[in-house]
């Protein structure tokens, strides 16, 4: 074996220092817990997005399914209209961190991001038990990242990996033991906490919440279901909801997306937050909408679906609030149809406001979300083929900058194309008595 370069075993050491329990996150009691000591990442201070930001998301094969990625755009395009952040992703399969270290500046910077989030460390760990020698690289890898991001003007949140679920069979190297990897993990997990802690940049946080809601959801759901995706490594749409989730929380948190209130008694309705009433009647209100829910639809015992993960992490109630508040209900139990949907309330419940976008998962804003969702996917689609094989292909080396300005051309109305998509939305709510 080669000598251990001196940063390396520097930072080795470093990172053998033992953790204090009042360092340690909460972990639930479950024995399954035991063995994992998670460093305490945090809340979110304050909001890291500001208007008119252009984010760039970057990280491996996961990045690059095109799910996460497109969760947060779509997210940031209608449920948060008034930042206007522009959005690329930068997904390569396979990637470590050397590998985008590599091609950072000409692949992303060059665009001039002004916040990025990473998400490395499934590849970095190798698939294999930990070693001091992988976390001392992985440390030094993403401080230059970091580092290189900030100098460049960049804000940029350093994710970490998710979990595995299972062995990787499809990893011909991969070695030791489901909980082997998911501790090797929590290990690149912890440094690149510690990372972010030392650059002064936010942190987002997966492994734990994938950890947690992993087992939570096997005893809910049975063993079939794989929050880390059913090759052990590529998430589902819930798991993909769990990552997306951690990165807006700390990216874009609050969550209220405005409120609509009806009161019967007097036929008065008013809103808030980019709802507008067109007109009302006693106990019905007509509101142009320009600003959407994030809908999703599906199973809740599914790791194929949305809507499952909303179950297991507070999506709706951190960041999906479109309330509904009614004065002077009609009768001690009140049905509220919105769209083709009904659900019945509580009288106490709807003077002190109901969450629409939680409770009606397929509601008047579903078909025009999905437009812009699939414009968002096409933009994506063609970013991956913009980088990968353009940039990277025969067309880049032979003329780098003709290139990017050719493809920026073909990708121009694919962004247009959003912008399309997302119209203003007018529907009717209606609140009357049960029988």
């Amino acid at each position: 074996m080669k000598p251990m370069h001196a940063w390396l075993l520097v930072a080795a050491l470093a990172a053998a220092v033992p953790l204090r329990a009042a360092e340690l996150a909460a972990l639930p009691a479950d024995p399954f817990f035991a063995p994992y000591r998670a460093l305490k990442a945090g809340a979110p201070s304050r909001p890291v997005l500001r208007a008119g930001d252009r984010l760039a998301i970057c990280g491996d094969s996961i990045t690059e399914q095109k799910m996460y990625s497109r969760i947060m755009e779509t997210y940031l395009t209608v449920c948060t209209p008034d930042l206007g952040v522009a959005v690329r992703q930068y997904g390569w399969s396979g990637e470590r961190c050397d590998g985008f270290l590599r091609r950072m500046t000409n692949d992303v910077l060059r665009f001039q991001p002004t916040v990025a989030t990473t998400c490395y460390g499934m590849n970095d760990h190798r698939y294999k038990p930990y070693e001091e020698a992988v976390g001392a690289e992985y440390r030094a890898l993403q401080t230059a990242i970091v580092r290189s991001m900030k100098a460049h003007g960049v804000r940029i949140v350093t994710g970490s990996s998710g979990t595995v679920n299972k062995m990787p069979h499809w990893v011909k190297t991969a070695s030791g033991t489901v909980q082997d990897l998911n501790l090797s993990l929590l290990q690149l997990r912890n440094i690149a906490l510690e990372v972010a802690r030392a650059e002064r940049q936010p942190f987002a946080d997966i492994y734990l919440p994938m950890l947690t809601v992993g087992v939570e959801s096997q005893k809910k759901f049975g063993p079939g279901f794989m929050i880390a995706g059913q090759d052990g490594v590529h998430p589902g749409w819930a798991g993909q909801l769990v990552m997306a989730w951690a990165f807006l929380r700390v990216l874009a948190p609050g969550g209220d997306l405005g409120s609509i209130t009806i009161d019967p008694a007097t036929g008065l309705a008013s809103a808030t937050g980019g709802h507008r009433v067109m007109s009302a009647k006693r106990g019905e209100a007509v509101v142009e909408s320009r600003r959407y829910p994030f809908c999703a639809t599906g199973p809740l015992d599914q790791d194929s679906s949305l809507r499952a993960g909303m179950a297991l992490v507070p999506f709706n109630e951190e960041l999906n609030r479109l309330r509904l508040v009614v004065w002077t209900p009609p009768a001690p139990r009140c049905r509220v149809v919105w769209g083709g949907a009904t659900n019945t309330y509580d009288a106490a419940a709807l003077r002190a406001g109901v969450n629409l976008a939680a409770d009606f998962p397929a509601n008047p804003f579903s078909e025009a979300f999905k437009r812009v969702d699939d414009a968002v996917l096409a933009k994506q689609a063609f970013e991956t083929d913009q980088i990968k094989k353009r940039f990277h292909g025969a067309e880049g080396k032979a003329d780098m900058e003709g290139t990017a300005a050719r493809t920026e051309a073909e990708r121009e109305p694919l962004v247009k194309a959003i912008r399309a998509a997302f119209v203003p939305v007018t529907h009717t709510i209606r609140v009357e008595a049960a029988e």
